[in-house]
């Protein structure tokens, strides 16, 4: 995907928080720290941040997360949700159940939640989840929701250690899948269920 995909993605998003303002880069350390260089008070939530590589993604526990170019999903999404830092965990099982939820509605492909951030198909990871929250002053408290898929990595795009552990929605299905367009079935499918358990309520 490249920059213009941020235009033709919002176009095609009914009214929403999540993806109301969408940024697409090439390359970044991580979208995650993207989107922190971004939360300014004038933020609107619902910002996502998509790299088509990232040289130092995270996952839980500060593990590393492979990001191969252009083969996968890697975003994160600015939110301001109604609850305790302490809840944050909530977020994570949240966002890896939406994605578990779309992968099997598009895709026809049985996935499932290893809680507290993994994405399971065919006993193997295709996605994870990683929620930074901040504290802020006088304000909701700021909560960054990272999450990667695997869409379409061949079985070398991974390294030897994560080979038999990883697997990739191409790999499951034998066939590659559109990123563009399951990118907005996720956004949808993750505004629609925020709005419904964490927006806040004016």
């Amino acid at each position: 995907m490249t920059a213009s995909s941020a235009e033709k993605i919002r176009a095609e998003l009914e009214p929403a928080i999540i993806g109301r303002e969408i940024i697409m880069l090439e390359e970044t350390t991580s979208t995650n720290a993207s989107v922190f260089e971004r939360a300014f008070s004038s933020t609107p939530e619902g910002l996502v941040v998509f790299a088509e590589r990232q040289t130092a993604g995270r996952g839980q526990r500060n593990n590393s997360w492979e990001s191969a170019t252009g083969k996968g999903l890697w975003f994160s999404i600015l939110l301001r949700p109604k609850i305790e830092i302490g809840e944050s965990p909530r977020l994570a099982e949240w966002a890896a159940r939406t994605v578990a939820e779309t992968i099997a509605c598009e895709l026809s492909l049985p996935a499932s939640v290893k809680l507290p951030n993994d994405v399971i198909v065919a006993e193997r990871k295709v996605a994870g989840v990683l929620v930074e929250m901040r504290a802020q002053k006088n304000a909701p408290h700021l909560a960054i929701v990272g999450i990667g898929v695997n869409v379409n990595h061949l079985p070398e795009d991974f390294s030897e250690e994560l080979r038999d552990r990883a697997i990739s929605l191409a790999i499951a299905l034998r066939r590659d899948v559109d990123r563009h367009e399951f990118a907005i079935a996720l956004l949808r499918n993750l505004d629609r269920t925020y709005a419904d358990a964490f927006a806040r309520k004016f």
